[in-house]
């Protein structure tokens, strides 16, 4: 690997980011194993409910988060759960949930769960256990590939795999290890062929579009040829050219609500798809050494992320809109493959994927900040954290990317490469730029941002500063919604939340000229104190709701000028509920 992970022993978050993963523990994520049944009751820790994929994608956030915030409360559960399913393995490898004997048609779970046992292993210490553990199941799934394909998530998902062989790679330089990988990627989802599917809005489901597979799928080539020492194609840049041509969203991710849905604001997101695409641009990162990863993982981390969830992250979304004028139960489904209740803010709402897998984004996000490559510390993107290496800690004075200068110092000498991002306007742009940091001395950079008007497709624009995508939010109704449905309560703060519009969004650029205006903040993407805002010129327009749909603007509206000029206030994408976000530019 061209750069190498931090363990988390090393890494202390700090300033905004520490509150916002706080603010996880505190919320749905850290509370998931007390209050919902598919967790709390799983078949994986000998209950009755779901035994399939929810309880490990629970814990692949969950364990980084409690040991990056050093709860020790939360650190013993993780202990207890892997600890139960590590005792629970069967003489053959194989992990069995209570109830799943003997059926391992669909190997999804045993690649999650492998991956998930790394995770822990990196987080606790506890490297000996597990190491022989997930080496006892590598060595029986490739028994069970002497017999069997894998089918479904399993061949579309092969490359999850790839991670956890990497792991015990690394420590046992054991030829058939390499070998399966090789396997995998014989018998699993050609991906390469797959991009010549990707050029059409999808309205039926199907696993070749599946918007989940294809954001796991970015890092497929960079991980396979991490192991097997084969030479990359550019895989996932020929991805994301079409992926970006045909469902690009305004905020650097696409659109799948669940499958490829098109480019327009009006579609969604789902929130697995983001928090996997986040991952695989850190593995893309780490494998290649190329900066341009880290520039779509901002992009996404801090607009696509905080979008989908409540402030105090209690609730999520399954679709988010970049066009979102209302966050209902429609009274159709407004969605191609998903329902009518799938941008609800709630507890599961569609389905409840979103619900065990958002918790992995924050914690795994932070885990890439920093990396080392040899003796050097890598800054990926400048979060305020205090990192360790070799002894020497670093930290990072940083508001970053609310405030675009940050400061980095330590108490010993070391070498950094710091990222420099594509949208700086200094005259450089791109790569890496190699500093030497003396003992107490403090270095100070600033990331040059501007506001910045950016094509959409349909003659639209986007506002962005730096990595930040702006929406002018709209006023809502909010309406708490508290029921039961299969067994499952829905009770304050684990419930449903509906956002009505209160205010007007028929709007449309019709300026240049904007004014940063930095704000006191507490969270960094409050909805009602955000840390930044941007004053602009904009006007009413024509806008009206598409002919078929409620709450979803006609596509073509919104293009001539309804009223005079109006100053208002844009603020961070991921600091709305409801908001109007790509706008034409009237002349």
């Amino acid at each position: 690997m061209k750069f190498d992970f931090l363990k988390t022993e090393n890494v202390y978050p700090e300033g905004w980011i520490y509150k916002q993963l706080k603010t996880q523990a505190d919320g749905l994520c850290g509370n998931l194993d007390k209050v919902w049944p598919d967790v709390k009751d799983s078949k994986w820790l000998g209950g009755d409910h779901e035994g399939w994929e929810r309880l490990p994608y629970f814990l692949d956030g969950y364990i980084p988060m409690a040991y990056l915030l050093r709860n020790e409360d939360k650190m013993a559960r993780s202990k207890k759960y892997i600890h139960y399913i590590l005792s629970h393995q069967a003489e053959d490898g194989c992990f069995y949930p209570k109830g799943e004997e003997g059926k391992n048609g669909d190997i999804w779970s045993l690649f999650l769960i492998n991956k998930v046992l790394t995770v822990y292993a990196d987080c606790s210490g506890e490297d000996k256990a597990v190491e022989e553990a997930v080496y006892k199941c590598l060595k029986f799934l490739d028994d069970y590939m002497d017999h069997k394909t894998p089918y479904d998530w399993a061949q579309s998902r092969w490359y999850e795999c790839i991670i956890p062989i990497i792991w015990v790679y690394k420590r046992r330089k054991e030829e058939w290890l390499i070998y399966l990988a090789r396997r995998l990627k014989a018998l699993g989802v050609n991906i390469e062929a797959s991009i010549s599917l990707w050029d059409r809005e999808k309205k039926e489901w199907s696993f070749d579009t599946h918007v989940v597979n294809i954001a796991m799928a970015l890092k497929s080539e960079a991980v396979y040829c991490e192991i097997t020492g084969e030479k990359p194609i550019g895989l996932a840049e020929k991805m994301l050219e079409t992926l970006f041509k045909y469902h690009g969203t305004a905020y650097g991710h696409f659109s799948g609500d669940e499958c490829l849905s098109g480019n327009s604001p009006s579609r969604g997101s789902e929130l697995c798809g983001v928090v996997e695409a986040m991952y695989s641009y850190e593995w893309l990162t780490a494998c290649t050494g190329e900066s341009k990863w880290v520039d779509l993982l901002e992009r996404v981390a801090f607009n696509g992320l905080p979008a989908a969830i409540t402030g105090d992250m209690w609730a999520h979304q399954y679709d988010q809109q970049v066009n979102q004028i209302a966050s209902l139960v429609f009274n159709k489904q407004i969605f191609n493959t998903n329902g009518a209740e799938a941008n609800v803010f709630g507890l599961e709402p569609h389905y409840g994927c979103c619900t065990a897998n958002f918790g992995q984004g924050w914690p795994k996000f932070i885990l890439s900040a920093y990396m080392k490559k040899g003796d050097a510390l890598v800054v990926n993107c400048p979060l305020p954290m205090t990192v360790k290496l070799n002894g020497v800690s670093v930290k990072c004075k940083s508001e970053y990317p609310f405030r675009k200068t940050f400061s980095l110092v330590a108490d010993g000498d070391i070498e950094i490469l710091l990222r420099i991002p594509r949208y700086n306007q200094d005259g450089t742009s791109g790569g890496y730029e190699s500093i030497t940091l003396k003992k107490g001395q403090e270095y100070t950079k600033t990331f040059e941002m501007k506001p910045s008007l950016i094509g959409r497709p349909n003659d639209r624009k986007c506002l962005y500063y730096g990595p930040l995508l702006f929406a002018l939010p709209i006023g809502y109704e909010r309406n708490v919604l508290e029921y039961e449905r299969d067994g499952v309560q829905r009770k304050f703060p684990f419930c449903d939340y509906t956002y009505a519009p209160k205010t007007e969004w028929r709007y449309a650029f019709a300026g240049d000229k904007f004014e940063i205006v930095e704000c006191d903040y507490d969270k960094p993407f409050d909805k009602i104190n955000p840390p930044l805002k941007i004053k602009g010129t904009f006007a009413k327009t024509n806008w009206e709701f598409d002919k078929d749909y409620d709450y979803v603007p006609d596509e073509n509206g919104g293009k001539v000028r309804a009223g005079d000029d109006e100053t208002k206030e844009a603020v961070p994408y991921g600091a709305t509920y409801l908001r109007i976000t790509e706008m034409s530019k009237l002349i």
